[in-house]
């Protein structure tokens, strides 16, 4: 917690005060979390190289058209999440409060989750096949976590039960003994959303950028007691901490996408995807807005929806819907070019961003 030391100094020149003040710290924290994110991956996607931690891309027989379009994906490094997480904590060390129980939080569910996925990757390294741990495994870690988290708010620290609907501000619903429950489905929906996503260059990272400043924004809001009486939401003491960290999430993201963007240099695997995944779901239940994830979320939903619907009318009509699942695939196929798909996604998640911002005052 460097700035701690920084704001001390303000008794021998004034002008170290400005590090108490959140907006600062959380630029310098997304700024930092970018320059290490570049330094990182460029001197250790060789190693990974060097050691053949490449991605492992599901062969012809399963994904037919496809695999001719992603074959030369293989020989990409992944595991690359792990400079993501790196980066965010070493910058989390620089400038953010560590004794803030919310931001503790996170950083353990974080964390948890990206040792989760360090498991998947290494299993599919070792196997040498697309399907990784089981199933079964990853979701119990998920339930497991998101029943801890649940647990925690409700019985040590007495957080509020109650959920509130977008644009309708007289509207609420408390949730009481459900809210374990629910904070698990948050956790493990928004989790498994962004691993689906996580299929093209550049495509999840990219969207996961704009997710975090917006609840980075959501955060400060929702911490600040005036803001949220004016803006009519829940007000949280001391989570306005997590915009420092949902800024270091969105300087990471950029500096992991300088080599992640089309074509890509290196992938984050599910080592990225799941924590990434899961730190957003977990911050979504601590500012109180678990139902805009759907909204400034709206492309991971839409991408987990285009599998679940797959899978169902499959096992109903025998038929697809989709030429592939998840629905970035599916655009692939019809001639759609890489690049294409990723960017024209990251323009609506930009405009979802926005639309969720904009609900705080159409209620």
């Amino acid at each position: 917690m460097l700035y701690k030391f920084l704001y001390e100094l303000k008794f021998f020149w004034f002008g170290f005060n400005v590090f108490k003040y959140v907006t600062l710290r959380a630029a310098l924290a997304g700024a930092t979390s970018f320059l290490l994110c570049l330094i990182i991956c460029h001197n250790f996607i060789p190693f990974l190289k060097r050691f053949n931690i490449k991605a492992t891309v599901r062969d012809a027989k399963e994904v037919g058209k496809l695999y001719d379009i992603h074959k030369d994906k293989q020989n990409i490094p992944t595991m690359g999440g792990i400079f993501i997480l790196a980066s965010i904590l070493i910058s989390e060390i620089f400038w953010i409060d560590l004794t803030n129980k919310y931001v503790l939080l996170t950083t353990i569910g974080m964390l948890f989750l990206g040792v989760l996925g360090f498991y998947d990757d290494f299993m599919k390294l070792r196997y040498q096949n697309a399907k990784g741990a089981a199933a079964k495994t990853k979701l119990m870690g998920q339930i497991l976590l998101g029943l801890a988290i649940g647990s925690y708010l409700y019985f040590v620290c007495d957080f509020s039960t109650v959920l509130e609907v977008p644009f309708l501000k007289e509207i609420l619903f408390p949730l009481g003994l459900f809210f374990i429950v629910f904070v698990t489905l948050v956790i493990v929906a928004s989790s498994n959303a962004v691993n689906l996503t996580d299929g093209l260059d550049g495509l999840a990272i990219g969207c996961i950028g704009f997710v975090a400043v917006t609840y980075g924004i959501l955060s400060y809001l929702t911490g600040h007691i005036d803001f949220a009486h004016y803006l009519n939401i829940s007000f949280v003491p001391g989570v306005s901490e997590l915009t420092v960290f949902c800024a270091a999430v969105f300087g990471a993201s950029l500096g992991f996408l300088w080599y992640n963007c089309y074509p890509a240099s290196v992938f984050m695997g599910d080592t990225g995807a799941l924590s990434l995944g899961g730190t957003v779901g977990i911050i979504a239940v601590l500012v109180k807005k678990e139902l805009l994830l759907i909204v400034v979320g709206a492309i991971f939903v839409i991408e987990a929806l285009s599998v679940l619907i797959q899978v169902a009318f499959f096992k109903w009509k025998k038929r697809r819907i989709f030429l592939m699942s998840p629905i970035h695939h599916h655009f692939q196929i019809t001639g759609w070019p890489e690049s294409k798909i990723t960017v024209r996604f990251w323009i609506v998640a930009i405009i979802l961003s926005l639309l969720t911002l904009a609900t705080l005052k159409l209620r």
